[in-house]
């Protein structure tokens, strides 16, 4: 199964227990497989976080196919456009025991306007939840982004102010200045700036928002991350 130039990936077990072959090993790098300190959980492989949907459609037994996925390795020059395949692996009892991903180059697909494909979003974690901050801002740089976090509004405008940032990543409720007004500044700033909110809350406390946002419900998935970084890698529609 792994003796193959294709890069593959073998998940077994719900507790994502992952192996690797050489070709993937090459692909990711010498940082790939170390998990981060103290009690943060470690983040998902780039190709498992990319195709997310199609790894859970492997999971109900189903082959799925990911095309044109955009992975980047933190530490490894391997990153680039894949084409995912997920296939399930059955055990004797013909239930599904594991799921192999194999990676194959994209074609490259022209752009109908000739733009250039988006690059990697430079985004501020705003979280006072030190843990929280920490992970998500694993998670971001897994998925190939730039990020900072900040655990106070004061810094976060600081921050925002001193640099160029594309995407303001913040919790809805944090000490001396909500999430929102932080948004509403920075966005006022930069009025290019693009928001998602993070919220325990739901959208409760979001619904006078003037400009255009996401947000997601804590908890939530890291399929749910990766899709809102999708939306905000290119325009969001204005909120009414």
């Amino acid at each position: 199964m792994f003796n193959t130039p294709l890069p593959l990936l073998l998940v077994w077990g719900r507790d994502m227990t992952v192996l690797f072959n050489d070709a993937y090993g090459a692909l990711a790098g010498p940082a790939y497989g170390r998990v981060p300190g103290g009690s943060v959980p470690p983040v998902m492989p780039p190709p498992l976080a990319a195709g997310g949907a199609e790894l859970e459609r492997a999971w109900d037994g189903e082959a799925a196919y990911a095309p044109g996925r955009t992975l980047v390795f933190a530490g490894s020059d391997g990153g680039g456009h894949y084409d995912l395949y997920f296939t399930p692996v059955r055990a004797g009892d013909d239930t599904v025991a594991g799921v192999l991903c194999a990676l194959a180059p994209a074609a490259p697909v022209p752009d109908a306007a000739g733009a250039d494909t988006t690059g990697p979003l430079r985004i501020l974690v705003v979280e006072d939840n030190v843990d929280s901050q920490y992970l998500v801002c694993e998670m971001l740089r897994a998925f190939g982004h730039e990020a900072d976090g900040v655990g106070h509004p004061d810094d976060a405008l600081a921050r925002l102010a001193a640099g160029r940032y594309d995407v303001l990543f913040t919790d809805v409720s944090l000490p001396g200045m909500s999430g929102v007004e932080l948004a509403r500044q920075a966005v006022a700033q930069a009025p290019s700036m693009r928001v998602i909110f993070a919220s325990g809350y739901g959208d409760t406390l979001l619904r006078h928002v003037e400009f255009p946002y996401l947000s997601l419900q804590k908890p939530y998935e890291l399929d749910q991350l990766q899709q809102a970084l999708d939306k905000v890698a290119h325009p969001l529609p204005v909120r009414t």
